[in-house]
């Protein structure tokens, strides 16, 4: 009999507490989020189950790249929210404004995931259009980031409006006159969205560009162009990045022109002893004749200097009076015909050799020509080539 009267109680008591409506909300609420943990671990399940069929079965680059950036488990996070937003009303006995806050955080949530999802996937977007060729010239990161920043925004306004029950336009009248505050606390941003614009529609920077910026301690190649910064990995393997509004309000050499152009620039100087100048006897003419590269030019000099001497008359048998071969000159023609013959200095691109102004240390006689290749370890060997076989040839 006690057993039974204790039962009763109990029975009594649970009835009376089930009666009780914070106990209704209680444990309505846990069904509610048991509902909404099951919904996320089935959505996620199904939906990534799906797309990654679909990915394994299609060509297409899209879809990969959106299972990678996580779109999809994004989404999967809104089935938990619809669950509580479509079951708080079902809830009985819930306060009105216990309900209305729940629901209005889970529609802020809804906002937010499909925000991300939104992120990602025009991030996946340019994965997938960074694999072509023409992103090397159009590259379009900057641009994402942009719609990623006003997208963010537009999320937080309407996330923050769903969380104080008020409208959208009332919070956008707000932000009207806090323009000035925003500009001044976004100015780098701003800054930063007008010059990645210029840089991207006037073509003044792309991915793979050898910059140098010593201002900012840049030397090397481009290998990212964001809203806000530049990514250059210096020929030193060190990473710079340099504020994209700096590209613009300062200067920077973009070697982009001598890549496209196929040659690379040779300038470099031979300095020779002036005591060591003299004009040419009658045996280094004749030597200088049987070299391969001079004969021609010992020959046509030999006709002009004779014809000019010879128009001298009485005053020609002075040699001070008389034109002559000198052995720089000779040799300044040596190195022109030797360049001109050189199977790696480009023929169509300027090429000559002349003599600069007289310094401390001789008379400066100037290489300027440019290789057929641009390749920087090439073109240093084709370079130091030349210069090794120059001086090689001085003392003839």
């Amino acid at each position: 009999m006690e057993d039974t009267s204790t039962g009763q109680r109990m029975m009594a008591l649970l009835d009376g507490l089930w009666a009780l409506p914070l106990t209704q909300a209680v444990l309505g609420l846990l069904l509610i989020g048991l509902l909404a943990w099951l919904a996320d671990g089935v959505a996620r399940r199904l939906i990534l189950r799906l797309v990654r069929r679909v990915a394994q079965r299609s060509e297409n680059r899209l879809d990969d790249a959106l299972l990678d950036r996580g779109v999809f488990r994004f989404i999967a996070h809104m089935a938990p929210a619809a669950v509580v937003q479509l079951g708080v009303p079902l809830v009985p006995a819930m306060p009105e404004d216990v309900a209305l806050l729940l629901r209005n955080v889970a529609a802020a949530f809804m906002v937010l995931m499909g925000t991300l999802a939104v992120s990602r996937a025009l991030t996946a977007v340019n994965d997938v259009y960074q694999r072509r060729d023409i992103a090397r010239s159009r590259p379009i990161k900057g641009y994402v980031q942009l719609v990623q920043i006003v997208l963010f925004i537009i999320a937080g306004i309407v996330m923050i409006s769903l969380l104080i029950g008020r409208s959208p336009l009332l919070l956008l009248s707000g932000l009207g006159a806090m323009t000035a505050v925003l500009l001044l606390v976004f100015k780098d941003t701003v800054l930063s969205l007008v010059a990645s614009v210029q840089l991207i529609a006037n073509d003044m920077l792309r991915v793979g560009d050898w910059i140098e910026m010593p201002s900012v301690g840049a030397d090397g190649d481009v290998i990212d162009i964001a809203l806000h910064t530049v990514t250059v990995q210096n020929w030193d393997k060190t990473i710079t990045r340099i504020p994209t509004w700096r590209l613009i309000n300062e200067s920077f050499k973009n070697w982009r022109g001598m890549q496209e152009a196929g040659g690379r620039r040779i300038k470099r100087a031979i300095h020779l002893d002036v005591a060591s100048i003299h004009f040419l006897d009658a045996t280094e003419h004749e030597h200088f004749r049987r070299m391969a590269l001079l004969t021609e030019y010992i020959e046509g000099k030999r006709r002009e200097i004779e014809a000019w001497n010879r128009e001298l008359g009485a005053t020609g048998d002075e040699p001070a009076n008389r034109r002559r071969l000198s052995n720089v000159g000779t040799f300044r023609a040596y190195v022109l015909a030797y360049l001109r013959r050189h199977p790696g200095i480009h023929p169509d691109m300027t090429l000559l050799v002349r003599q600069l102004a007289p310094t401390p240390a001789g008379l400066p006689l100037e290489v300027y020509c440019f290789t057929r290749t641009t390749a920087w370890g090439e073109h240093e060997g084709i370079a130091s080539d030349l210069f090794d076989h120059f001086y090689a040839m001085l003392p003839e």
